[in-house]
């Protein structure tokens, strides 16, 4: 039993990487941060190119020269306008900005400007991704290779001065910012741009013998080492370009890394390699045990072991990002949370429960019962609304209509759920101007206010109190999907949202008191031969990511979030538990029918308990109201707005099975990957697409919505929507719609 089931979720899922996400200070994408004020540009604003990096700092020094109240206090009296932190690209490009705007500024460097690239190692080909980008400010891209493109880079920074300083923190002071620096007196700046990168924070093997001479984070000169045994550590680029260049200066080179393949390597570096042969040894899926004196300690692959004669390690396993720093100035980290997080954490939740018990009556707690019974909002409405008199009083009229509508929590609640699409929406399209999401936002905005808002709280109730459900065809129609209630408007015409939200995702149509052969018929065909076709040739997301009303409110309220998405192994497994709640929802269609089919067998006793009556973990309050709603609402500003798309949908689980079969993909071109890992952070669902683009083999995630996230976002345009043949993996479409923020910038110039 348990061997089946893992070998389910293994195809199912659980066999497509779990990357994780290195943690950054949080960015707004102008470059400010919750202290006001300080700003961040360069590499820790999340991608390591030295043009975004410039671009970056120029475009942060020309958002705080327009910023209004900078203005008026740099007109208010003397001193420092601004403070950068960090002579590398990023800084620099920020200073050559704020000499060109005629802003007071010093640069603090703790070593030597653009130290990052003088300490590359020599000749090292270096590649300005994307060769079409133009930075803003002043500072070009020319040279390949490291000592001209230095030399280039400090031509062009010709006077601007550095000083000599190792910055500790940054903190607020009066009406401007304070910058802490060992053992000197705090340097005051109306702002602060830091642009620091990673510098010196190497990644520590943790193995004994690590401090030794002979291990090192940078390769200088690989000629130093001519005739030497040197193993060099990492599956990246840098320490496959540090292994080769080595090699290629005569060393005796092995290289460790800890994947069963090199993921990553740019094709360039691949040529190189090919042209080594064997004269590179390289020892796949094996760990670093021991550093000695003269030999080091691998564990390889199957429990052996390997002691190589060994002169020099390279350990080039990447740098972390000086989060202390961050830390001490108040800005917070990237999927850190503190006492104040959690706190409004809570308060979110409690919101949320109160929220979606006040509009469902029948469930725990009462509280929707206490607002009726008391005649609270807004079931006193009605009331009010009818003592208007004229057209609020008269049923036939649309004024009249709203009369008993208003009185429903749930008209509320939809209200607003469209008013949060269309303005977030909005705001998305701004963000994301591409025609992608410009078409998607439209369609997730008009089926939420059409299908699941006028025409069950307005369009129908407005036809039947005209009567045009009380004769012939129509008549007909509304008995078969609207039956007659004596509450209401007299029919249940919220059974309308049925029409978009497919069983089991909405099952009141077809878990009924008795079967509902238009539901049930209709039901059918929407769960198990339209969704089955649709995601044969678009994938899940034509569904999740353009009709559903859950998708909508992620896509558009929830669009600032999903960097918030958990990553990695362990969050991957708990995909599986909408895969139980559809298991549950089968089981509750198999004893509703049965029920049916027997009217006096325990069935029907058993399906209520389960469906409603079972204490705390009855289906329609464990995962309708807690999961569907206090959960998957209540974490959209701490986990991002798609916990209930990707957990617990129990329609995206049967999606999830559906889409195996699917030949919608993301595709990517391996060359242009720079492995910057941004494609990975902003998928809401915790995909790991950087895995995918790295190997150029097309994303096949069952889990993808299609929100264009990571097309969009991708700074070197290497992802694009698409078909294959599911059987070959051959492309047969590149869907040109979803362009990348490159080639849209590409197409208009």
């Amino acid at each position: 039993m348990f061997t089946a089931l893992r070998r389910y979720s293994h195809w199912l899922h659980t066999r497509w990487p779990a990357g994780t996400l290195e943690r950054l200070p949080e960015v707004r994408p102008d470059g400010s941060t919750v202290v006001p004020g300080l700003y961040v540009a360069g590499d820790l604003t999340g991608i390591p190119l030295l043009k975004f990096s410039a671009d970056s700092g120029a475009r942060a020094v020309q958002t705080i020269a327009a910023d209004p109240s900078f203005q008026k206090a740099r007109a208010a009296g003397e001193g420092l306008d601004l403070a950068i932190v960090g002579g590398g690209v990023a800084g620099m490009a920020a200073a050559l900005e704020a000499r060109k705007l005629g802003l007071r500024f010093e640069v603090l460097e703790s070593s030597e400007a653009f130290s990052t690239i003088a300490n590359f190692p020599k000749e090292k080909p270096i590649f300005a991704y994307p060769t079409e980008m133009k930075p803003a400010g002043e500072l070009e891209f020319q040279a390949k290779v490291k000592e001209p493109l230095l030399a280039e880079l400090q031509e062009q920074a010709r006077g601007i001065a550095t000083r000599r300083a190792r910055v500790e923190r940054v903190t607020r002071a009066g009406d401007g910012l304070e910058v802490g620096i060992t053992g000197e007196p705090a340097l005051k700046a109306r702002r602060v741009l830091v642009a620091i990168g990673r510098a010196g924070n190497f990644r520590k093997l943790g193995v004994p013998g690590e401090d030794l001479g002979k291990v090192s984070n940078r390769l200088h000169d690989p000629k130093e080492f001519a005739g030497q045994s040197v193993l060099v550590v990492g599956g990246g680029d840098s320490a496959l370009e540090s292994a080769i260049a080595l090699c290629e200066s005569g060393a005796e080179v092995t290289l460790s890394f800890r994947g069963a393949e090199l993921a990553r390597p740019k094709p360039e570096n691949q040529e190189r390699l090919a042209a080594l042969g064997t004269r590179l040894v390289q020892r796949p899926a094996s760990r670093v045990q021991e550093i000695e004196p003269q030999h080091v300690r691998l564990a390889l692959e199957g429990g052996r072991e390997e002691r190589l004669k060994n002169d020099a390690v390279f350990a080039m396993i990447g740098r972390e990002a000086p989060l202390e720093f961050f830390r001490r100035s108040g800005v917070p980290i990237r999927g850190e949370y503190g006492p104040r997080n959690w706190i409004a954490f809570a308060l979110i939740l409690v919101a949320a429960f109160f929220v979606y018990h006040w509009k469902k009556t029948g469930v725990y707690f009462g509280i929707g019962e206490a607002f009726q019974r008391n005649g609270w909002f807004p079931y006193g409405v009605p009331a009010w609304w009818e003592s208007l008199g004229g057209a609020f009083a008269d049923k036939r009229t649309l004024l009249g209509t709203l009369k008993i509508t208003l009185g429903e929590p749930g008209f509320y609640y939809s209200l607003a759920y469209c008013v949060i699409i269309v303005l977030f929406g909005w705001k998305r399209v701004r963000r994301r101007n591409t025609p992608y999401v410009r078409l998607q936002t439209l369609s997730l905005a008009t089926v939420q206010i059409v299908p699941l808002f006028l025409l069950p709280y307005v369009i129908l109730p407005w036809m039947g109190n005209n009567g045009l459900f009380d004769h012939g065809a129509l008549a007909s129609f509304a008995d078969s999907f609207f039956p007659k209630a004596n509450y209401g408007h007299g029919r249940e015409y919220w059974r309308a949202f049925g029409f978009v939200l497919a069983w089991p995702l909405f099952f009141w149509n077809v878990f009924t008191e008795q079967p509902m052969w238009g539901w049930l018929a209709l039901s059918l065909v929407q769960t198990f031969v339209v969704i089955p076709l649709i995601v044969r040739k678009w994938g899940k997301g034509a569904y999740c990511g353009w009709i559903c009303s859950c998708g909508a409110l992620a896509e558009t309220l929830g669009d600032t979030q999903r960097s918030k998405m958990p990553h990695g192994p362990r969050w991957n497994r708990l995909n599986l538990i909408g895969q139980v709640f559809l298991a549950l929802a089968f089981v509750l269609l198999v004893a509703r029918s049965l029920a049916w089919a027997f009217p006096h067998s325990p069935f029907g006793a058993i399906f209520e308990f389960v469906f409603k009556k079972a204490p705390v973990f009855n289906y329609v309050w464990f995962v309708d109201l807690l999961w569907a709603g206090i959960i998957g609402v209540g974490f959209y500003w701490h986990f991002s707005g798609r916990v209930w798309c990707r957990f617990a949908c129990p329609l995206a689980a049967l999606m999830h099975v559906y889409a195996r079969f699917s030949r919608f993909r993301i595709l990517s071109e391996k060359k242009k990957c720079i492995s910057c890992n941004v494609c990975t952070s902003v998928c809401h669902q915790g995909i790991d697409v950087m895995a995918f683009a790295n190997k150029g083999k097309p994303m096949e995630d069952p889990e993808c919505v299609r929100c264009s996230a990571c097309v969009s976002s991708c700074p070197t345009g290497v992802l694009s929507f698409g078909e294959v043949d599911p059987s070959t993996n051959e492309v047969l479409r590149r869907d040109k719609l979803a362009a990348s923020a490159v080639q849209m910038a590409e197409s208009k110039s």
